[in-house]
């Protein structure tokens, strides 16, 4: 009889894990307690830039983020192939500008590190960086540019899933409502992991994969087994710049990155800029101030900004925490539970390993060791452990 999998959570991280489990022959529930997709990852620009976001060394998060930038083609394709809907993958390349001289020397030194690793990043000085990007401001002084990250269409991607995981025969329950206590049980004698929902009731599984990002402490709880994350509340505005980029010479072809936002445009016509971000508990509330630093920003870096207003803006909360590495393994004492949370900034970029890490753990293979385990925040006396 195929193993019954139950999924908590419908964001990119929790369809990753069921349309994993799913291809392997679970039969899989995911349940969301609002809409699918509805978080962090329907908010998310959608960029695969592993060299960007890890400028310091090549650590284990480092190699995890590699990993998923390399599987992310092939796992695209499957999505595609089987949703029929396009995800907008888009191999641009990023810019990292720097502002002034003395910005580039730190550029330099990640690029250093990084040309190991495969990044064929190229310092550009002015004159070329304007062949490449014609809009950007000309007081900028050069930049790193990384030819193999790339960007994907964050909603559509969601959108996609959610057809693929629907066309593999997973149950999506969207707006399951509050997941109340007792929560989350273990049937000592059918062996059986179940959770309550307000809306569709006892939901049973043999094994349960809490995906539930910023609120994923809040159902491990339940178990005993208090895990540090936290919501940080990250604001993302978009400019219509169709007129700017319908000749080729004003498109912003690439990924750009300052000290300060990033700005990827979108193949409908939009430029994405964010992103501001402040501790707001689970509140997702846009602010005037949040978006208004990025407005004020854009034009040191896209002069054909300057007094623009944006087109639409948002929020999503981003589940940090504390070493800023995301949870991924079974509790301890618990092999029948799973945790894949905790991603971040990185959600959309990291499904593809995430999702295989999660599979190899229902196929019974060991992460023991793995910098990722949730027991490396386990308590013991006052301290918290790494």
């Amino acid at each position: 009889m195929p193993e019954r999998i139950v999924v908590l959570g419908g964001g990119i991280i929790g369809l990753s894990c069921a349309f994993e489990a799913a291809r392997n022959g679970s039969l899989v529930t995911v349940v969301e307690p609002s809409a699918i997709g509805g978080q962090a990852s329907g908010a998310a620009a959608g960029m695969l830039a592993p060299y960007t976001e890890n400028p310091e060394q090549p650590d284990a998060f480092f190699q995890l983020c590699m990993d998923s930038l390399k599987r992310y083609p092939a796992w695209v394709e499957q999505i595609e192939s089987l949703s029929g809907m396009n995800v907008e993958l888009m191999p641009t390349g990023s810019i990292t500008v720097a502002m002034h001289e003395a910005d580039l020397l730190p550029l330099q030194t990640r690029m250093a590190w990084q040309q190991r690793y495969g990044a064929a990043a190229e310092l550009i000085g002015a004159e070329q960086l304007r062949h490449m990007e014609p809009k950007l401001a000309a007081a900028i002084a050069g930049a790193i540019y990384c030819p193999s990250e790339s960007h994907v269409h964050a909603p559509k991607l969601v959108a996609a899933l959610e057809v693929a995981c629907l066309k593999l025969g997973i149950q999506l329950m969207s707006h399951a409502g509050e997941i109340k206590l007792p929560a989350i049980t273990k049937d000592p004698l059918r062996m059986e992991t179940a959770i309550e929902t307000s809306e569709y009731g006892r939901i049973v599984g043999d094994k349960l994969i809490i995906c539930a990002g910023a609120w994923a402490s809040k159902y491990a709880e339940l178990f005993g087994f208090p895990i540090p994350i936290h919501p940080i509340r990250g604001q993302i505005c978009s400019f219509d710049i169709a007129s700017e980029a319908g000749a080729e010479a004003g498109a912003v072809k690439h990924m750009v990155f300052s000290s300060q936002a990033y700005w990827v445009g979108k193949q409908d016509g939009t430029l994405i800029c964010g992103a501001s971000e402040d501790v707001a508990g689970y509140d997702t509330t846009v602010t005037e101030r949040g978006i208004e630093s990025l407005i004020r920003w854009g034009p040191r870096v896209f002069p054909f900004l300057e007094g623009k207003r944006p087109l639409s803006s948002w929020a999503g909360l981003r589940p940090a925490t504390l070493d800023g590495w995301p949870l991924i393994g079974t509790i301890p004492g618990r092999e029948d539970i799973i945790i894949a949370a905790g991603h971040y900034r990185n959600g959309i970029l990291l499904s593809p390993a995430t999702a295989a890490m999660v599979g190899s753990l229902l196929r019974g293979d060991s992460l023991k060791g793995s910098p990722f385990a949730p027991e490396r925040f386990a308590k013991r006396g006052s301290g918290v452990q790494r």
